[in-house]
Order: structure tokens, then C-alpha cells, then sequence
């Protein structure tokens, strides 16, 4: 676990940090440096585990796990975020568990071409978590409307921008931090998932 940011190690940390810490372990037991960076404001901790739960991995998304994850890696794709991808793009292979559409999939969203993959309502999602990532002072009502028109359901919409508003959050902490993923257990599900 590494980045440029001091972090308190299990050891060190006060009664109030360890508990956070325990809180925000992975499914692995282990807590990774996104959650770590943390550890000398410990609150931001609780609210970034919460949030992160909340957005990525609530049963009240209807849409795909496995398309959050997405959605989640092209926003980190956009924002030049290797941490994000490589934890969130390990989720997309453990969960599609698709080897072959897995490396179609890295390879469109890192050409920026979502549509050599995905169609439909799928890609005027991508579409918006893309605007929505390098342009959001550009927004405008007929880019919702397009999404209504694709078929997409509010609910759904909310959940797609509330997993690219959360990686954009969490990617610009990384970056800054100049945070790795060394020593983290890569990906929050098993490839068993």
C-alpha cells in the first residue's frame, strides 16, 4: 500500500481508526489504500465507505453489477485514474466472467469508442457518464432526454450518475494522493461472484 500521503497502519491507529478501518475492510479482509488515504482524517473515511457501498454495490441498483463496473472504468479510462481501473475493471471480469467480451469491452473504452461494444440504452449510458466526466459544465436537458428516449429508466439514470459523479470523487483523491495499488487485493469480487 503506497501513496504519497502519510496513512496510519493497523497497529498505530486509534481506538476511533481502527473501527473505521474495520469498517471499510473488503470482502478479503483487507483495507485498501482508496479507504486508507484516510486514516488521518478517519470521519472522511466513514462517509467515502458509505457512499462507495451505497453507489456501487447497493441490492436497490437494478442495473448490472457487473455495467456499473463499467461505467465505473470509463470514468476512470477518462480521468487517466490506474488505480480505479485496475481494481474496477478487475470486477467487470470477475463478474461478466467472459474473458473474450471482457478484453473487447478494455479495449472500446480505452479507444473511447463505447459503440464498438455496447448499443442501446448501455451506450447512451457510457455516452452520459462520458459527458458528464469531461464536460459537465456542458450538460444540458437533451442529453437527459436522450437517455429517456434509449429506453433508460430515471432510477437507472440516477444510478449510472451516481457511480460516475462517485468515481470522479474518488479518482481525483487517488491521483492526488498519488495513491497505488500495491499491496491491495485487486477487485472487490471474487472471480466465484
Amino acid at each position: 500500500m503506497t501513496a504519497w500521503i502519510e496513512m496510519i497502519g493497523d497497529n498505530d491507529a486509534s481506538p476511533e481508526l481502527k473501527a473505521l478501518l474495520d469498517e471499510a475492510r473488503t470482502p478479503h479482509g483487507t483495507v485498501d489504500t482508496v479507504m486508507r488515504v484516510h486514516s488521518l482524517r478517519p470521519r472522511t473515511m466513514r462517509g467515502h465507505v458509505v457512499l462507495y457501498r451505497a453507489v456501487l454495490h447497493s441490492d436497490d441498483n437494478t442495473l448490472p453489477f457487473w455495467f456499473l463496473e463499467v461505467v465505473a472504468s470509463y470514468t476512470s479510462i477518462l480521468n487517466d485514474c490506474t488505480y480505479s481501473l485496475t481494481h474496477h475493471f478487475m470486477n467487470v471480469r470477475n463478474l461478466l466472467k467472459d474473458q473474450p467480451r471482457s478484453d473487447r469491452i478494455f479495449t472500446a473504452l480505452k479507444a473511447g469508442r463505447p459503440e464498438d461494444e455496447f448499443g442501446g440504452k448501455e451506450l447512451a449510458l457510457l455516452r452520459y457518464a462520458g459527458k458528464l466526466t469531461t464536460s459537465v459544465g456542458r450538460m444540458v436537458k437533451s442529453d437527459f432526454e436522450a437517455l429517456k428516449i434509449a429506453g433508460c429508466q430515471d432510477g437507472e439514470i440516477l444510478e449510472v450518475n451516481q457511480v460516475c459523479a462517485y468515481f470522479n470523487y474518488s479518482n481525483r483523491l487517488l491521483n492526488g494522493l498519488g495513491c497505488t495499488t500495491e499491496g491491495d487485493v485487486v477487485g472487490y469480487y471474487s472471480g466465484d461472484d
